[in-house]
């Protein structure tokens, strides 16, 4: 998902969930793929597929950092709101300016895509 191929990315997921259907870490499967439609700005199957990663480890600031976004881009500013009060109960330290040099590595305009999407919910710049 860094490199906005997030199609691909499903499909490497979806295939590596068949070849271990039993794997206890299973939420990580499902974290990915809230990150890829979140790249490919499908927001309600992000939230879909961060609440499943969050079935399986429910203070997985990822999965929860995915909802803040996805609730923001699609404009319900209460839910992204109400997800942005869980990350920073667990994170309280995050910022705009620590997620961007946390996420150095994304492609420039899905970094953008975060950071639109936290800012709108409320995160503090610094």
């Amino acid at each position: 998902m860094a490199r906005n191929q997030p199609d691909a990315a499903i499909e490497a997921i979806e295939r590596a969930r068949r070849l271990s259907p039993f794997d206890p870490s299973s939420f990580f499967y499902a974290l990915n793929i809230a990150l890829a439609h979140l790249t490919a700005r499908r927001f309600e199957q992000a939230i879909e597929w961060a609440d499943h990663a969050l079935h399986g480890q429910p203070r997985m600031v990822a999965a929860i950092r995915v909802k803040v976004a996805a609730n923001a881009h699609l404009g319900h500013l209460d839910a992204a709101r109400s997800e942005l009060s869980r990350v920073l109960a667990i994170d309280p330290k995050l910022t705009i300016a620590g997620f961007r040099e946390f996420a150095h590595f994304m492609a420039p305009q899905l970094l953008e895509l975060w950071v639109t999407g936290l800012r709108l919910a409320g995160l503090p710049e610094e």
